[in-house]
């Protein structure tokens, strides 16, 4: 341990620690799903900051673990946004420079057991409101939420169902802060398995007390993964090879075909040709198609990446235009200034234009879907939303070919677990490269995945629920719950100080002097 110390004694090794430290989070998530880990992966970091010599150098490694932790969560973007992957982790990490400071100020030391048990509260809040932050689609989004890592775990899907991922990034937190107390301060034990019992304690109940969702029904849902098609015709390429595979799915009695993201590359406005074979696929397979166009479109200017209805009889005309782009890839924020992006990488070379709302679309008689694109799946309001406006099934579609060799074909498909837990509603995640995934109305998996080594055509017999989760009915509370903590604690810290100022002893007048003499010495 005095090695350990007499090394750490560096502000660069520090430093350097941190960030590591700050890595480690991510092994909780696919591809490696060590999905356990996540209740002690911030025990180090912790460890780290309430070790820091002054609080603002606890800040300064909060800063370094957030970079360590958005470089590690978004390295597959390394290929595409190369050196601008390292800005970006900075700006973001940043974030998690005041959280480096509270743990420093709550944990430095020995702290009371009054102290311990406010860590319990605050720590876990001042990380969601990192994560709350970070969730602006203008800052990439809410991916990587720690609470997500838990999208296999039944009795963390149950806990979604009531407070959403916010809920279980709290109670990892939370855990992990009562792991680090357990490790580094032998007086405060008592509150530490006191708050560890209180989280399991929360869990049993969360896992006991809520309704479970009622199967009452099923559906035949078949998703169209065509693979990886590279190469001077791409395009054309992969509406074949996605009308070869559709076509296969005839006679096998399906109630919807779901395609990936920017399956189709040409408007079908302007193309009624493809229009008329989609439609001859539908009456094929006696199933509507739902088609991802991305293409600048004939009726309106710009580029637009649109999910759209095909029926027997063509264009049905539903269609939902992406509302929320990924930032580079599909806009450069600010483009004047950081246009020069698409210089070093694979940064949008015209910004995408965004749709207005979000669309339920009914699919015959009896179904209503809402759809998503690509990286919409991450953001539970836009899933909630949906639900609220009486969808019976999710539909996200994604592409990720860009990233097929990395962890992120694994990461998005494992959202979609999330949102059909939170909302009480299946979840069909349709990717063009994979992974496709479907889930059922509890987040539960429904089949097999499609890998990022298939291209096929496959049905999934999907659960449907109509029941009304406590997420949906209540919303963010958690959210919430955290920022009143954080102000209360805030409010409270601030009285205290006022307090210990006007308690300070008044300080003692200096005698005066003259030029006749001294108090030390009279007469001089």
């Amino acid at each position: 341990m005095k090695t350990l110390g007499h090394w750490l004694a560096s502000p660069r090794r520090r430093a350097a620690a941190a960030a590591v430290a700050g890595a480690l989070p991510v092994l909780a998530f696919p591809a490696p799903s060590l999905w356990w880990c996540a209740y002690i992966a911030l025990v180090p970091w912790l460890l780290l900051l309430r070790t820091a010599p002054t609080g603002k150098r606890a800040a300064f490694e909060g800063w370094w673990g957030g970079f360590g932790f958005m470089l590690a969560m978004h390295h597959w973007l390394l290929p595409s946004l190369h050196v601008f992957t390292f800005v970006i982790a900075a700006l973001l990490g940043a974030l998690w420079a005041p959280w480096g400071w509270l743990v420093h100020r709550l944990l430095t030391g020995v702290p009371s057991p009054a102290q311990v048990a406010g860590a319990l509260l605050v720590l876990p809040s001042g990380w969601l409101g990192v994560e709350l932050i970070r969730s602006w689609q203008g800052l990439g989004g809410p991916w990587g939420m720690l609470g997500s890592s838990q999208w296999q775990v039944e009795p963390a899907l149950r806990l979604a169902s009531v407070g959403g991922v916010w809920l279980l990034s709290l109670l990892v937190v939370a855990v992990n802060v009562a792991v680090t107390v357990l490790v580094a301060v032998r007086q405060a034990r008592v509150p530490a398995v006191a708050g560890i019992v209180a989280t399991a304690a929360a869990t049993s109940a969360a896992w006991a007390l809520p309704p479970r969702p009622a199967v009452d029904g099923h559906l035949r849902i078949a998703v169209v993964q065509p693979g990886v098609i590279d190469g001077p015709g791409g395009a054309d390429r992969r509406l074949a090879r996605e009308e070869q595979l559709t076509s296969r799915l005839a006679g096998q009695d399906v109630d919807l075909i779901v395609w990936g993201e920017s399956s189709v590359g040409f408007d079908l406005g302007d193309r009624p040709d493809l229009a008329r074979r989609l439609a001859g696929l539908s009456r094929a397979t006696g199933a509507d198609i739902l088609v991802n166009v991305d293409a600048r479109r004939s009726d309106m200017p710009g580029i637009y990446k649109s999910s759209v209805l095909v029926g027997p009889d063509g264009l049905t005309g539903q269609r939902y235009d992406k509302m929320r782009l990924v930032p580079f890839g599909e806009y450069i924020p600010a483009r004047s200034m950081l246009g020069w992006a698409t210089s070093v990488g694979k940064a949008a070379g015209e910004d995408r234009r965004r749709g207005s709302q979000p669309v339920v679309m009914n699919v015959g008689d009896r179904l209503r879907v809402g759809p998503m694109v690509c990286f919409e799946t991450a953001f539970p309001d836009m899933t909630r939303h949906l639900t609220r406006e009486g969808v019976d099934v999710l539909i996200g579609q994604s592409s990720t070919s860009t990233f097929q060799h990395s962890w992120a074909p694994e990461q998005h498909a494992s959202l979609a677990a999330l949102r059909a837990a939170e909302t009480g509603r299946p979840m069909v995640h349709a990717t063009l490269t994979g992974v496709s995934a479907v889930y059922g109305p509890g987040g539960q998996r429904v089949g097999s995945w499609l890998g990022t080594d298939a291209s096929a055509a496959q049905i999934y017999a999907v659960p449907l629920a109509h029941g009304t989760t406590p997420y949906v009915r209540l919303g963010d509370w958690a959210v919430h719950a955290a920022v009143l903590i954080l102000a209360v604690w805030a409010a409270g810290e601030g009285v205290r100080t006022l307090r210990l100022r006007r308690s300070a002893p008044e300080p003692r007048e200096a005698p005066a002097r003259t030029v006749h003499g001294s108090p030390a010495r009279p007469g001089r």
